[in-house]
């Protein structure tokens, strides 16, 4: 078979490794794909949102099956481009990626199906807005309704930090379309987990819980940013939690999604926290968590590509999917800056090194190739991945093989996965 994998981070290098190993793959096509993602496919100069020369390459090329990595790639429709040239894609249609894409029609999407989340309003006027910032209580939560790379949702301490918010989003425009409407909710408190379900449409098999840590800077501090770290599994999350979730949460917005017709086919990934209530869903994403896949995948036993298969054929009911015992983690190196304004062109040393380490795998992201060498990039240039018997013996695997890998500016969370030794 030819598989063609779409993206070019660290998850879709995770996703390209993994899908490696399947005995039943000829050929993997990367677009545009990343220096790590070349040793291990054809990586071809296409961006992920040229979605008309991505589906011409696929027709060329006779691709079997395509899997689509990027969120604003789902939310562009990739997925609808390709089914209409009768291609095989494994992802949620353009109206279902929208429990990513547009949060006001996944608030809507929960209350009317009695999903837990957090109380909100949302605007489309930011006068309106302003004016609604005069009653609530502090802190509160403000979020831009559409897809912002991670970073659109500000904490908000006070009336001041909400108004410049609002400011950023709705007047200066500092997302573009994506904070033209804003949504304000209540701010809950609680371990954050993120959970992920292989789907059909009618079917959703959860993933073991992992968790990852959104801030740029140890003790969860500084602006977030797309993920600095995740372990797999969560210790304190027991299988009465994750039935809980099963039940109360995924299975009710596939449910919800079938009947409004836009059925979800391929990963949804439900941000949760756990309150004093019990879990609460903080946001939808339509894909493959992005530092998370690279732990999912050191654990995932069974081969991706008969899953991938069963999700879009819908018979993921036949499934019986295997993930190890072990523990995995990864840790992201940043470039300096990142989130932020960053500096990037300066030579990555030391992954060989690092992976020649038991148990390690490092999966590139932001790099690219010059003159024989590997360069930074991007934000998050890389993540060490590292699988242990349990957490502590993943973590002190990933720090260890990071003390490998060197580029100027480097920086990374010393503290992944600290709450889960707890």
């Amino acid at each position: 078979m030819k598989i063609f994998i779409i993206g070019s981070g660290g998850r879709e290098h995770a996703l390209t490794w993994k899908l490696s190993q399947s005995p039943k793959i000829d050929k993997l096509y990367c677009a545009p794909g990343n220096p790590g993602m070349a040793q291990i496919a054809e990586c071809v100069d296409i961006s992920a949102d040229k979605l008309e020369s991505l589906r011409d390459f696929a027709l060329k090329q006779q691709v079997d099956i395509t899997v689509a990595g990027p969120d604003d790639c789902l939310a562009a429709g990739v997925v609808d481009v390709f089914q209409k040239a009768g291609l095989k894609i494994f992802g949620p249609t353009q109206k279902a990626a929208r429990i990513e894409s547009s949060k006001s029609y996944a608030k809507k999407l929960m209350a009317q199906t009695g999903i837990p989340t957090a109380q909100y309003a949302e605007f489309d006027d930011h006068h309106k807005a302003l004016e609604y910032l005069i009653s609530p209580k502090y802190p509160l939560v403000i979020k831009a309704d559409g897809l912002a790379l991670g970073k659109g949702v500000f904490i908000c301490h006070s009336s001041d930090e909400a108004g410049q918010a609002i400011k950023s989003m709705m007047v200066d425009g500092s997302f573009g379309q994506a904070g033209s409407k804003v949504i304000i909710e209540e701010f809950l408190q609680g371990p954050e987990v993120s959970i992920h379900a292989f789907c059909d449409g009618r079917t959703a098999k959860i993933f073991p819980s992992a968790q990852d840590h959104k801030a740029a800077y140890d003790g969860d501090q500084g602006p977030n940013t797309g993920g600095m770290g995740t372990y797999a599994p969560v210790p304190w999350v027991s299988a009465e939690m994750i039935s809980d979730i099963q039940n109360k949460i995924v299975g009710p917005i596939i449910k919800a999604m079938t009947e409004d017709g836009n059925p979800f086919t391929g990963c949804l990934y439900p941000g949760l926290i756990y309150t004093k209530d019990g879990f609460k869903v903080l946001e939808f994403n339509a894909r493959f968590g992005d530092p998370e896949t690279q732990s999912y995948m050191r654990l995932l036993e069974t081969d991706l590509l008969e899953i991938i298969e069963a999700c879009i054929d819908g018979r993921l009911s036949d499934m019986n999917i295997k993930w190890s015992n072990n523990s995995a983690c990864c840790i992201v190196a940043a470039s300096g800056g990142y989130p932020g304004s960053y500096q990037k062109g300066f030579e990555v040393n030391g992954i060989d090194k690092a992976q020649e380490k038991s148990g390690i795998v490092v999966f590139q992201a932001g790099t690219k190739k010059e003159k024989g060498k590997i360069i930074s990039s991007g934000g998050r240039v890389l993540g060490v991945t590292a699988i242990g018997k349990d957490l502590k013996e993943s973590l002190d695997k990933g720090y260890d093989a990071l003390t490998q890998i060197h580029f100027n500016g480097m920086h990374f969370r010393k503290d992944i996965g600290r709450k889960g030794l707890q």
